[in-house]
């Protein structure tokens, strides 16, 4: 183990800095997934660029390996370290929002909730997750994917620029016209290339009030069901977005009957962003194509429809994902989706399904980085949930068993990056391709040939040896 000067950092920086040894250094170090029991050599809890800047200069002095905390929601616990430098961005969650322009510039540690909240005020909004505390960082820098995809492309198609640290220590910022090649990578391309202390994104009008319906159908259903979404889904209207989810337990929540509460099933979920009318009309095809064992219909906060999911993925919960992308809900598809729907032993694991449609394919193959196709196509990602390690590491085994099922029938086994636990090179490079990877890595070599930046879903500066 490093011996680090706590005091050297803390008089070089505003924030305050957390030793092994300091009150707070616990709760410092805790994230989302409580799996992940890193240990950093000490802390840093930065109130701007500069502070930012001289923690890395501070790791480069003393040869720490470096990490960054926005949120804190990583399945890997990248943002965490092992005897390093972490680099904790939590204080940077103002968000400014300018309603005549209809941009905000959110701070790098802000989460989903503390983004929705500052642009609701003004009836606007931006895609982003579906779980309320999950950083923007590191949601948007992956791509970015929720509720409005279909209706606005991704998180990164609403980017307007970054301000960024370099491993060098610089602050720069990224746009269209400043550091252009750094912005395209910034777009998909993950941490790899800066701390991003600040995002400036282009809002649209969203909300304040939208529509739920929640259609849910038992086990024995599985296959008709999943053939209703493949009709139903790429005919929603643009203003409408959607999940399928596939070995969903049903909530014991006042809306579901009783009788199904931890039912595990199917159940898809659509929310409207026009008119109740047009909701009504929306959902209509999935009422006539096949009765549900219940359903939920009803007006909502967009806010509420952004944290709906949050019990299902609480603070401290034992989790492991693996993802992968699907051109279809094809026969064969559905028949491996049905064979091990009902393997998981959590009620808490399940597979969301996001439909990659409508404004997410308008966007150009390589106007980002964005690690897959821009046709119309699903991600499937399979994540194991539990409250204890026995169970996560049963549900771990499905989720890895099924991953594989699926594999000969994906589009793109890399998958998502921002759904991959197992971030191994050979992935990552599955997931962008051999000709995006090969541009992000010149990119990285341009802006941190060292490496700093490689607790992630890492990409090697064009030069490295491959491992």
């Amino acid at each position: 183990m490093t011996r680090i000067d706590v005091e050297v950092l803390r008089s070089s920086i505003t924030g305050p800095v957390f030793g092994r040894d300091d009150e707070g250094y616990d709760d410092a170090r805790s994230i989302w997934n409580g799996q992940i029991d890193h240990r950093p050599g000490v802390i840093a809890r930065c109130r701007g660029s500069a502070d930012v800047a001289q923690a890395l200069r501070f790791a480069r002095d003393n040869s720490l390996e470096v990490s960054v905390r926005g949120g804190g929601h990583s399945y890997r616990g990248a943002s965490v370290c092992e005897d390093g430098l972490m680099i904790d961005l939590s204080a940077l969650n103002s968000v400014n929002v300018d309603p005549n322009l209809r941009r905000a510039r959110a701070g790098g540690g802000a989460t989903m909730a503390n983004l929705d909240s500052a642009t609701q005020e003004h009836g606007l909004g931006v895609t982003g997750g579906v779980i309320s505390d999950t950083g923007i960082g590191g949601l948007t820098l992956g791509g970015g994917m929720g509720w409005l995809t279909r209706s606005l492309g991704l998180s990164i198609d609403n980017l307007a620029s970054a301000e960024v640290v370099l491993a060098d220590g610089r602050v720069v910022r990224a746009s269209e016209d400043d550091h252009p090649d750094l912005f395209w990578a910034l777009r998909g391309g993950g941490g790899n290339f800066g701390v991003v202390t600040e995002f400036e994104y282009r809002l649209s009008e969203v909300g304040p009030e939208v529509h739920l319906g929640l259609f849910f159908w038992g086990m024995d259903d599985g296959p008709d069901a999943l053939r209703l979404f493949r009709e139903v889904v790429p005919a929603l209207p643009g203003n409408a977005g959607a999940l399928v989810a596939v070995s969903l337990s049903a909530p014991p929540a006042p809306f579901v009957p009783e009788q199904f509460h931890l039912r595990p099933g199917y159940a898809l979920l659509v929310a409207g962003f026009g008119s109740a009318t047009e909701h009504e009309k929306a959902i209509a095809p999935i009422r006539d194509g096949l009765e549900p064992l219940f359903e939920f219909v009803t007006p909502l906060p967009y806010v509420g429809l952004q944290s709906m999911l949050d019990e299902s993925e609480p603070w401290g919960a034992y989790a492991y994902e693996k993802a992968l992308d699907l051109e279809d809900f094809s026969d064969e598809v559905i028949d491996v989706l049905t064979e091990h729907a009902g393997k998981k032993l959590s009620p808490m694991s399940f597979m969301p399904i996001f439909p990659m449609q409508g404004a997410f394919t308008s966007v150009g193959e390589d106007e980002t980085a964005f690690g897959g196709t821009r046709t119309p196509h699903y991600v499937c990602n399979m994540t194991a949930t539990a409250t204890d390690e026995g169970t996560l590491d049963l549900d771990r085994e499905w989720v890895r068993d099924t991953w594989e099922a699926l594999r000969p029938l994906s589009s793109n086994q890399g998958g998502y990056v921002n759904f991959m636990t197992d971030a191994d090179e050979d992935r990552v490079r599955s997931s962008y391709g051999s000709g995006k990877y090969e541009r992000l890595a010149r990119i990285k070599a341009e802006y941190d040939p060292g490496n700093v930046f490689h607790l992630n879903a890492n990409i090697k500066p064009a030069g490295a040896v491959r491992q």
